[in-house]
């Protein structure tokens, strides 16, 4: 029988202790059965788990799992229900549970053994039983989540903008103002998603104060899960995000207006770590007092729909100007047919600006905060992930001699560390190639300039303990001993399991010597493949053990941040 480790229990023991009993249980899920996870899966298949505080009548926590999953499932939930409780719940452990299935009870009985917390099984769950009536009931009811007039539309929009692939050009503080001055909306404005290569979109906010107050609550202090979410719920916008599907996942969409998106794809993602065999746009509208809602009304379908024509034309004209650095000052005016009016000739004007002055202010912001020391760090190495930029390439491979050679004696690409790790004669090199746009790789080449260059390369363990999975991170050390993700290979997957053995096998053969390489030309012809007039930095280092730099196991912090174990 497992049971928890004693530093689990111990850092659980901590908890307050509520005079509270919580019902538990485990449940197949019905086929139309809606559950609003954070995942946001509909029509999911599998069990569901649930934990629910009896005597406040609130749901704890919820997840999703395969049927053939064991009861460890159940063990994480209810370690989710104490630590990370939805809101508006504070974290605490409960004096009493209840469950429905005796093998559960034997099972928690012999993992919770030392939390002082009774288990004792009761034959009926009503506060529980209630909760799952109710979804099945919202499951039936369930109103389509876009206007029918405006379905296709603007499924059709969203294609277009994948296919224009914004965020491989601008960040989310290169902001783009849309002035529509119809359906109650004067000027929107638009933050592209896709710096961190996690998730693509667009945050359309109704007004640039929504945009920044965000933004500054984000980049605060205070970044617990908690606050991290009531700060997502307080902005006000409409948005787009982008689903990426796998075809090891079940198609959990079954409208035939998603059904064509996967035969859209084609072969234009060179530039994402793996292609999609699906992509999802899902639509939906965040506001103070509503918080997130998917069931659009028109007049919300069809500003949508007039902001996706507006900036698919805008980027189209100007898709090479808007690589420049800094953002330049870029207008585009469009005459855009009302779908909602009887008269065909009907056209709405609409005028697309960026928004330079914006856009140096919000990197100036996120730079202070990203300077300013945090006593909360303590002892341990500060571990970033936003350096290098959404949507790149990386590539570990071994560069010809030819290549180093040219690239140590040509001064504007070679940023001299004077560590001397090139001075022996060599027939090649191991390096990590990070291939992004131009001006994004250029702001990554000044920060690793600032940062005192690049001092070391790493792979240290790390695992998702909510899903199992395990990693090898990819880390950069840089000269002011901080650390940058640039890369997660997943333990069993074939692909990063062979480039791995191959950086082995280099690092012993070439004695730990290795290079960092930033590359352009992730949007064109070169992506995947860079030639050497697309190499704009070489920084010589070496690679080392996570012992070595003090760095321990690090395991994902439900889905936050990355801790030290």
């Amino acid at each position: 029988m497992s049971q928890l480790n004693s530093f689990t229990c111990r850092r659980l023991n901590q908890l307050p202790k509520l005079p509270s009993v919580w019902e538990g249980d485990r449940r197949g899920l019905a086929a139309n059965m809606i559950l609003n996870l954070d995942e946001g899966e509909d029509n999911l298949q599998g069990d569901c788990i649930l934990w629910v505080d009896g005597t406040q009548g609130m749901v704890r926590a919820i997840s999703v799992v395969p049927s053939e999953t064991g009861h460890e499932a159940v063990v994480r939930t209810l370690l989710q229900a104490m630590e990370h409780p939805q809101n508006p719940a504070d974290p605490a452990r409960p004096q009493k549970i209840v469950v429905r299935d005796r093998e559960i009870q034997f099972f928690l009985r012999g993992a919770l053994q030392n939390l002082d917390i009774v288990i004792d099984y009761v034959p009926d769950l009503p506060l529980i039983d209630d909760i799952f009536e109710g979804l099945t009931q919202r499951g039936e009811q369930r109103h389509p989540q876009l206007p029918e007039s405006y379905a296709n539309a603007l499924i059709d929009k969203a294609l277009e903008i994948w296919g224009d692939g914004p965020w491989n050009i601008l960040s989310e503080q290169q902001i783009i103002a849309i002035e529509l001055n119809r359906w109650d909306v004067e000027t929107l404005y638009v933050s592209i998603l896709g710096m961190a290569g996690v998730e693509y979109g667009l945050l359309m906010y109704r007004s640039l104060d929504s945009l920044k107050q965000f933004r500054q609550r984000v980049l605060g202090a205070d970044q617990s899960p908690k606050t991290l979410q009531q700060a997502f719920l307080e902005q006000d916008c409409l948005f787009l995000n982008f689903e990426l599907i796998e075809d090891d996942l079940e198609d959990t969409y079954n409208n035939p207006l998603y059904a064509r998106l996967s035969s859209d794809l084609g072969s234009d993602l060179a530039w994402m770590d793996s292609e999609p065999d699906e992509i999802r746009p899902e639509f939906g509208s965040l506001h103070p007092l509503e918080g997130l809602r998917t069931d659009l009304a028109e007049e919300e379908a069809a500003t949508l729909f007039m902001a996706l024509e507006a900036l698919h034309r805008f980027f189209q004209k100007y898709v090479d100007k808007l690589e420049d650095s800094p953002l330049p000052k870029l207008e585009g005016r469009y005459r855009i047919p009302n779908l909602d009016s009887q008269d065909a000739t009907a056209l709405i004007p609409v005028k697309v600006t960026t928004l330079p002055d914006v856009a140096k202010e919000l990197i100036q912001q996120t730079e202070t905060a990203i300077s300013s020391p945090l006593a909360a760090r303590g002892p341990f190495p500060i571990l970033r992930d936003d350096y290098v930029p959404e949507g790149s390439i990386i590539i570990l491979r071994l560069m010809s001699q030819e290549w180093v050679e040219y690239l140590k004696h040509t001064p504007s690409v070679y940023c001299d560390q004077s560590l001397g790790i090139l001075s022996e004669t060599l027939d090649g090199l191991p390096v990590v190639l990070i291939q992004t746009s131009r001006p994004k790789a250029q702001e990554l080449i000044h920060n690793l300039r600032q940062a005192q260059g690049v001092k070391a390369v790493c792979f240290n363990s790390g695992a998702d303990p909510l899903t199992g999975e395990e990693y090898d991170l990819g880390l950069l050390q840089t000269g002011d001993n901080e650390f940058h993700l640039f890369g997660e290979y997943r333990i069993g997957d074939r692909a990063d399991e062979r480039s791995l053995q191959h950086w082995t096998q280099w690092r012993k053969k070439y004695k730990g010597h290795c290079g960092v390489v930033i590359a352009g030309g992730v949007t064109g012809a070169a992506k995947g493949k860079p030639r050497l007039k697309d190499l704009f930095a070489f920084f010589e280092t070496q690679t080392q053990p996570p012992e070595e730099l003090g760095l321990p196991p690090l395991k994902l912090q439900f889905a936050v941040d990355w801790e030290l174990e």
